[in-house]
């Protein structure tokens, strides 16, 4: 789970009801990835911000970011591996590399674009789904 602070979960909360509801409208305006921090700015696509600044900073900790990329399995594929002694082929999980060494180094831009995606996926159904659990126990 992904800790978000109060004042950024009112400003998520804002910019969904701004897109009623239409998740597939939020769009990531613009990236930056740092040694501590992946920061994204969020947009309505049917309302295109002129600066970052008139976009919603979401900062989140690099940490976590390369969370949901092994989660995603994005810095994998299944393949197969000898085993090393009993010398039989079994089906698994085959790591490129380190999830941000991956994102950085070896990931297509497409691939990139993907992660970030899905860092945006997983912070939204994390919001809504906790703030669902919270009113369903009123």
């Amino acid at each position: 789970m992904i800790k978000i602070a109060q004042k950024l979960k009112d400003q998520l909360w804002w910019l969904i009801i701004t897109v009623d509801y239409n998740y597939s409208r939020i769009s990531i305006a613009d990236h930056d990835l740092t040694d501590d921090t992946l920061t994204l700015w969020l947009e309505d696509k049917q309302d295109f911000k002129n600066s970052l600044d008139e976009c919603l900073q979401l900062d989140i900790s690099v940490k976590n970011f390369a969370k949901i990329i092994n989660a995603e399995n994005l810095n994998s594929y299944e393949g197969q591996r000898l085993h090393p002694n009993k010398q039989f082929v079994y089906k698994t999980r085959v790591q490129i590399n380190e999830a941000i060494t991956w994102y950085k180094q070896d990931a297509t831009l497409v691939e990139q674009q993907w992660a970030r995606e899905a860092m945006l996926k997983t912070i939204l159904t994390q919001l809504v789904e906790t703030e669902a659990a919270v009113d369903k126990d009123w």
